[in-house]
């Protein structure tokens, strides 16, 4: 019975949304196609300003890759990563995730395919991937649509948020897997 209920909610969630927001609106006497209208070019304008600080981001994580420079210091930091259970395999979802979304999930796909899904380095770097953050992306986009343009706290917290997800990873992937 919960299954059928909850298969039910997630059929009809999105269609529900999409019709009850504007019907809701207008019940509060909400001109629904001005303030979408005018939503939209707001919207419009905070993607013009984003696409500078976004480029930047993928330039530098391109020209990283490019030079390798990730795949130098993967090789220099893979001694200590092997000793706190980081595989040399999995050490690039580290260096990556913090950058790109698309990047860490290039990672995920080389893992998977040299390691296996089953495998510790598998299971480790799927974690990893759900676990943690693309905090300069996030930061670079999301701070810059707002105007925010100095970080002060917001990168060392976001880093060290990084920092324990992947550590978190570590432990949760050796209790449960073994």
């Amino acid at each position: 019975m919960l299954k059928g209920a909850l298969e039910a909610l997630s059929t009809w969630a999105i269609p529900l949304l999409v019709a009850g927001i504007p019907a809701w609106a207008l019940t509060r006497k909400v001109k629904v196609y001005p303030v979408f209208v005018e939503g939209a070019k707001e919207g419009f304008q905070v993607a013009v300003r984003v696409i500078p600080p976004l480029v930047a981001v993928v330039v530098a994580l391109g020209m990283l890759r490019a030079s390798g420079a990730l795949e130098g210091l993967a090789a220099l930091l893979a001694p200590v990563t092997d000793a706190v259970g980081i595989p040399a395999s999995v050490l690039p979802m580290v260096l990556v995730r913090p950058l790109s979304g698309g990047a860490a999930l290039g990672v995920v796909a080389d893992v998977l395919r040299s390691d296996g899904p089953d495998s510790y380095a598998g299971r480790l770097v799927s974690v990893m991937a759900g676990s943690t953050e693309t905090t300069f992306y996030v930061l670079a986009v999301y701070f810059g649509a707002v105007g925010i343009t100095r970080y002060r706290q917001a990168l060392p917290a976001a880093l060290l948020a990084d920092l324990a997800g992947f550590a978190a990873s570590v432990v949760a992937v050796r209790l449960l897997f073994g």
